[in-house]
């Protein structure tokens, strides 16, 4: 006889969005870097004369449209990333009394989330904030989250890059069937302008700033008006060079000798040609075995809430499970308006396109990326 217990069912309750409010058009992004490619090139001429470097690359609007879908991002600051020498977010310092500015983006996506799930900080008893990253080693954005909202429990940050809002989930899940919490909050602060490289066509455009905010309970202790019940999470990683950041505490420990790039060229960098082949397929199986491992047909799924970096790997990948090409209702795109907010992504997606679901609704919820690490979570939308 198997006596072993049944684990509790976890529920959603509650989900949550920030972003700044300064966007920037591909026709900014464009005009910005044409002008300083120029820069560059004339400041390079006699290398590039010489054949000892190539010639930057001049953007093209129609380019970054045919090639993501993205039209337009949200950042931090707008005037930093628009200046021509200097390419990047413009930020003031800020003194250790002062709220970090990722804590700081947190809160209002947090509140948003709490306030779906009819709770208050007051009810919360663990934290995690994963996003690709983050500002400082320690002390981690989430406790001092934590101490922001006057929540009470344990706290920590994770990073598993576009993946770390599917990883963060599946973590809340353990924890709630576990004990070890009653209300998690899984928290995606991405300030993605911060580590993007500005200055190349290839990536100017990849990126933009949002966070998200997820709420999950025990389905027996949940009081929202909408719940979606967690059926399964499911996570996968494989090394990968092809999307790196070597931006980090140990750069300044480095012989750096014979080496005069500047640091800020260690940020973002990927082979997307190679991502596209080689990430697709891999996420396109491990949704379909997650799938098949809950006894679930692929057409039965609503909708798919995926990663949303480029618009036609995302088509690609719920072409392959489907077997057809799928409409925007099955699965949906922020990309226009957001850009690839990293891990933020996904959940954006589920928090603007999930009203229109009926009670028995399935969904995935799916992120990827960098590593390569891909997460999925299956969902039911529950009757209340």
């Amino acid at each position: 006889m198997n006596t072993a217990p049944i684990a509790p069912s976890v529920v959603v309750t509650g989900t949550g969005l920030a972003h700044p409010p300064h966007t920037v058009s591909n026709a900014e992004l464009v005009a910005s870097l044409a002008e300083s490619v120029r820069i560059w090139n004339d400041a390079h001429a006699d290398e590039i004369e010489r054949g000892e470097v190539a010639a930057r690359a001049v953007p093209d609007e129609e380019f970054i449209v045919k090639a993501s879908g993205i039209r337009s991002r949200y950042v931090i600051e707008k005037e930093g990333v628009l200046d021509p020498m200097r390419m990047r977010p413009l930020l003031p310092r800020r003194s250790e009394d002062e709220l970090g500015i990722q804590a700081e983006m947190s809160l209002p996506a947090v509140m948003d989330a709490l306030d779906q799930a009819g709770r208050t900080p007051a009810d919360v008893d663990a934290i995690i904030v994963g996003c690709s990253n983050l500002q400082r080693a320690y002390p981690a954005v989430s406790i001092e989250l934590q101490d922001a909202l006057g929540a009470r429990g344990w706290a920590y940050d994770m990073n598993v890059a576009c993946s770390s809002a599917t990883f963060s989930m599946q973590a809340a899940v353990d924890a709630l069937r576990g004990g070890s919490a009653d209300c998690v909050v899984v928290v995606n602060p991405e300030i993605t302008s911060g580590h993007n490289n500005f200055e190349l066509r290839d990536f100017h455009f990849i990126f933009g700033d949002a966070c998200t905010a997820v709420v999950l309970e025990r389905a027996d202790d949940a009081v929202a008006d909408e719940r979606w019940q967690v059926l399964g999470t499911k996570l996968a990683t494989q090394f990968s060079n092809n999307i790196r950041n070597d931006f980090g505490f140990l750069n300044s420990s480095e012989d750096r000798t014979g080496d005069d790039r500047d640091p800020h060229e260690l940020i973002f960098r990927q082979r997307g040609q190679q991502v596209f082949k080689e990430v697709s397929p891999m996420v396109a199986t491990h949704i379909r075995d997650h799938l098949e491992a809950l006894a679930l047909d692929p057409q039965a799924i609503r909708r798919f809430w995926l990663h949303q970096a480029n618009l036609k790997m995302n088509q690609l990948i719920a072409k392959s499970v489907l077997g057809r090409v799928p409409d925007e209702d099955e699965a949906p795109v922020v990309l226009d308006e957001f850009a690839n907010t990293s891990s933020a992504g996904s959940v954006i997606a589920f928090h603007r396109h999930r009203a229109d679901l009926a009670a028995g609704d399935l969904g995935v919820i799916c992120s990827f990326g960098a590593g390569y690490s891909v997460g999925s979570v299956v969902v039911r939308k529950l009757q209340v």
